[in-house]
């Protein structure tokens, strides 16, 4: 057998391509196709040329903020613990919200004691909140983690609020302990923040549920033309519906607060 016969033929491009998969699939975060040539060494031209072939056989999706898996990877369809399809998954679910009711859509988690904001979409007329306060310290005054704390066992909400300040970050905000307690207890289902967090914005959450996982899915409008109806409620009541039956079977660790939201 010749040198020629015992080495296989390997084709640099397509090695190039599964390189940028496997990046993007083992990042917790968007990645922009700048970061991926800075990474991987390529040019941008290549890098470019790469990603829209990726983009157009399905395997990889653009947003605004980067990169991240598309429906083709073929783990996106199957039980897994990849930290990319965990975010494709949680970023798709967030993208249907936003294009249904034309609203920035948010999800935060509850994991080791604290609340941590996973990830958020934009709407093109609706922009995020200002996060000037992160969520860890606001839990109370957001519709995001007073949905959460309607959701855990009282001894866990209790130990919570023993840990965390109820400061009054607006004039509406609810900084009595007894008074929150109170509205969680009696939550329909979902929660509704009106100017507790910040002022002019209104949110609305609701649970995304599963044996693994205790989170809440939230829209923000400002409060000039928000409409809390029952339609818009089960519109999102949908949606966590299909992001707890997606987000169930996945388990969560450090390595993946790591690269949730800094605020």
């Amino acid at each position: 057998m010749n040198a020629a016969e015992a080495e296989p033929t390997l084709i640099g491009s397509v090695q190039r391509a599964l390189r940028l998969v496997d990046i993007v699939a083992n990042s917790p975060r968007p990645l922009p196709v700048k970061m991926l040539a800075a990474i991987t060494g390529l040019t941008p031209g290549t890098t470019y040329n790469l990603v829209r072939t990726l983009i157009h056989e399905g395997y990889l999706t653009s947003e605004p903020d980067g990169l991240v898996l598309g429906s083709r990877f073929p783990a996106f369809q199957q039980e897994t613990d990849s930290r990319g399809v965990f975010l494709a998954r949680v970023r798709s679910a967030l993208r249907e919200v936003t294009d249904e009711v034309g609203a920035t859509a948010y999800l935060s988690r509850y994991a080791d004691g604290e609340m941590h904001l996973v990830d958020i979409v934009d709407a093109v007329h609706n922009p995020r909140v200002e996060l000037w306060v992160g969520l860890q310290s606001s839990g109370h005054a957001t519709a995001l983690g007073k949905q959460i704390l309607a959701e855990l066992p009282d001894e866990d909400r209790l130990d919570y609020l023993s840990r965390h300040r109820l400061e009054e970050l607006t004039p509406r905000t609810i900084s009595n302990r007894r008074t929150l307690l109170t509205q969680l207890e009696h939550s329909p289902g979902w929660v509704i923040d009106e100017e507790e967090y910040a002022i002019g914005a209104t949110c609305v959450a609701v649970p995304v549920l599963a044996p693994n996982l205790t989170a809440s899915l939230a829209i923000s409008l400002p409060s000039d033309q928000a409409v809390v109806n029952r339609a818009l409620v089960t519109k999102l009541q949908r949606s966590a519906r299909r992001l707890s039956l997606q987000l169930g079977a996945h388990s969560f660790d450090a390595a993946e607060l790591a690269g949730e939201f800094t605020i």
